[in-house]
């Protein structure tokens, strides 16, 4: 068993197809099949039902055990780099689109002087994809939202309220807020099934025992603001996100909702080895974003 088939094999199932992983491991579409066909028939099981592009029972045995391999091996060369002293190095840093971008692109000019040899590569996906990313090993750190799950260590950034996106036909009271009650009748424009953003207004419409009708899903944040401006439902973001997409005909109020605030992280595993460059970039955010929350956990 090699690790090249093993990458070839997980890239399969996380890219959704062949092609895709064949562009991420740098090979043809070709090598990639053969690999994959390698490892089924080192193993003597089918691991992936090719019409759906699925793991196989057995499949997903290998896609959770590989994965793990995979990930130990990156922090294992991460960690005889380090050894080494290697003149440059690199922090794999994954943002999401709502709101990675405003809150953490000042520090990269700062990061980028401290540290110049240092090469950021950065992963930009929605905060549920960039979990699955992390205990994988394909990124150190990433900004996700919290509470986040037992394999990981977090140290908190920001946190901020949630408002409502409201369309020209929603009826304007004067109120600065709004519950999922007073909502409830409306159709939601959510974020893609990617975006951790999504649980918490989920969550608050359970809580009210409220299923809600979702008119349209996007990863697009101008296209979602437009689609309220549409008048096609009611969308919701961090307060500082839709004050930087402000719209004509749209209103907003702030969601009155327990356990709906907007609390950014940065996430690592927990088993997991933090290079020097990733431990630099959580003192940079702590110092940058000194929050009575922000309290830093050891990796």
């Amino acid at each position: 068993m090699e690790i090249r088939t093993l990458r070839a094999f997980v890239e399969v199932i996380r890219q959704g197809g062949f092609s895709a992983a064949a562009q991420t491991v740098f090979a043809t579409q070709s090598t990639v099949s053969k690999a994959v066909k390698q490892l089924e028939d080192e193993l003597g099981l089918p691991l992936i039902d090719r019409a759906r592009i699925a793991p196989t029972p057995a499949g997903e045995i290998v896609l959770r055990r590989a994965s793990a391999i995979l990930a130990e091996r990156d922090d294992l060369l991460r960690e005889l780099d380090e050894l080494r002293g290697l003149k440059r190095g690199a922090l794999s840093l994954g943002i999401s689109p709502i709101g990675g971008s405003t809150l953490f692109a000042p520090l990269f000019a700062i990061y980028a002087k401290r540290y110049p040899d240092i090469d950021i590569r950065l992963e930009e996906q929605g905060s549920k994809r960039l979990e699955e990313i992390v205990m994988a090993g394909e990124v150190e750190l990433a900004a996700s939202l919290l509470p986040v799950g037992d394999a990981f260590d977090f140290q908190p950034v920001r946190a901020e309220p949630m408002v409502a996106l409201l369309p020209p036909g929603y009826p304007v009271t004067g109120a600065d807020a709004v519950d999922i009650p007073t909502i409830r009748d409306w159709p939601l424009v959510l974020f893609d099934s990617g975006f951790a953003i999504n649980r918490l207004i989920e969550t608050a419409y359970t809580r009210h025992g409220i299923v809600p009708e979702v008119a349209a899903r996007s990863g697009q944040i101008d296209f979602m603001v437009e689609l309220v401006a549409a008048g096609l439902g009611i969308a919701f973001m961090p307060r500082s996100v839709a004050a930087l997409h402000r719209h004509p005909a749209v209103a907003t109020a702030r969601l009155d909702e327990p356990d709906t605030d907007w609390r950014i992280a940065l996430v690592w595993r927990k088993s997991g080895y933090l290079s020097a460059a990733a431990r630099a970039w959580l003192d940079l955010t702590l110092e940058v974003y000194p929050t009575p929350e922000a309290t830093r956990i050891s990796p």
